[in-house]
């Protein structure tokens, strides 16, 4: 009978495929404690992963050990352990989320045939980071590095929607070239606002280029860094309304992913 050498590769049938289900189970512990947004009971925990009170103790008392998870002297109570902090701020050092977004786009363009771009928001609004081309000719592209405005575009409606208003008035007032925004300006943009938040996207006709239709989208981080906005690009010209709301929804889709992977909690808590 032929034996597989200890140090040999395991075949795609080999059970070490599958993986360790111990880990996996530890795991569900520690998205509990984390979907639970702060200190747990041990019966907590076990009704948020699933198991009976006794196995999630001793999951806790393992992950305990190696300090993953600690556990409240006065209250009894579990939470993330200094380890896990640890683990957690070095993710996030280590975590270059322009480039971890940008993996994403030309799957996007590609799914929709359509440009797609990347934004972040700089000292004087919003700044195009990437650019993927689509199959469809567009009249005029946006290089890399130019800031865009804020109240016309679609980027600039998405960062108006989820950014203080102490970071985009005194950009907007620099735009426009005043010193305070007027009623009718603070109108619209309170228009903007509701219906970005409402519909989860910032759509614009023409906006900043006449021929050209944009939809975007923000992408959350895991910490308090400022959003990145996606934005599909695509000629007026052949875009119906239904297209739109078609591309709306897959744009939505793919920055959720974008966001879930970059670590953002909302997303993740709503599973």
């Amino acid at each position: 009978m032929k034996t597989q050498r200890p140090d040999s590769e395991p075949s795609e049938a080999s059970p070490a495929r599958q993986g360790i289900q111990s880990v996996e189970l530890a795991m569900t512990v520690l998205q509990a404690l984390e979907e639970g947004r702060g200190p747990m009971s041990l019966t907590q925990i076990a009704t948020a992963s699933g198991m009976q009170p006794s196995k999630a103790h001793r999951y806790l008392v393992s992950l305990a050990r190696v300090g993953l998870v600690a556990q409240s002297p006065s209250s009894g109570h579990y939470d993330m352990g200094p380890a896990m902090r640890r683990l957690g701020v070095e993710s996030l050092r280590r975590m270059d989320e322009v480039a971890l977004v940008s993996e994403h786009l030309p799957g996007l363009r590609d799914s929709t045939s359509h440009a797609v771009n990347l934004a972040v928001w700089g000292d004087h609004g919003p700044v195009v980071v990437r650019w993927e081309y689509g199959a469809h000719a567009l009249p005029i592209t946006v290089r890399v590095g130019a800031t865009m405005p804020v109240l016309t575009s679609a980027m600039g409606g998405a960062f108006l929607a989820y950014l203080p208003e102490q970071l985009t008035t005194p950009v907007l007032c620099e735009q426009l070239e005043v010193e305070t925004l007027d009623a009718a300006t603070r109108e619209r943009v309170d228009r903007i606002k509701a219906g970005v938040l409402r519909k989860g996207v910032a759509s614009t006709v023409g906006g900043v280029i006449p021929g050209i239709t944009s939809v975007a989208a923000p992408v959350f981080t895991a910490g308090e860094s400022f959003p990145l906005v996606v934005t599909l690009v695509m000629p007026v010209r052949g875009v119906t309304e239904q297209d739109v709301e078609r591309l709306s929804s897959e744009l939505l889709t793919s920055t959720r992913a974008m966001s879930e992977v970059l670590g953002h909690a909302v997303d993740l808590h709503r599973r």
